[in-house]
């Protein structure tokens, strides 16, 4: 497995929806920037994170400007475009994501809809490590 770690903004809040066997995908574009100046050039990766925190507390977090630190597996995805000329684009599936730094002034987070009694709250997992540390 090839793991990828970068930065950058969301594009757009995230999407959930469901697969055909009923797992939960939430889905958003992340803008990476780099280089300076007229160097500058921004990628665009598409990220999915899949499971429990696809449909957690996560998503309401995950909106349009947000800064976040993906760690993933990435692939490229090949498409065909509209002109009927093939195409590809980065696809990270999402393992961790970090929400970092505060928000561009004038957004607001999304509110949550209070809990009905009888649910639990959701939490991250925590990451699991063996007991023999190697070092």
């Amino acid at each position: 497995m090839h793991v990828f770690i970068f930065d950058g903004n969301l594009g757009r809040d995230a999407e959930v929806r469901y697969t055909q066997g009923g797992t939960p995908v939430c889905s958003f574009p992340v803008a990476n920037k780099t280089g300076y100046g007229d160097k500058e050039r921004t990628h665009w990766f598409d990220c999915a994170l899949f499971g429990k925190r696809a449909e957690g507390g996560l998503p309401q977090y995950l909106t349009k400007g947000t800064k976040v630190l993906i760690r993933g597996e990435v692939r490229l995805d090949e498409f065909e475009k509209r002109d009927g000329s093939n195409g590809a684009k980065l696809a990270v599936f999402v393992h961790d994501i970090e929400l970092g730094g505060s928000k561009p002034s004038g957004q607001q987070p999304a509110q949550s809809q209070p809990q009905q009694s009888g649910q639990s709250q959701q939490q991250a997992p925590a990451e699991e490590f063996p007991d023999d540390i190697p070092f």
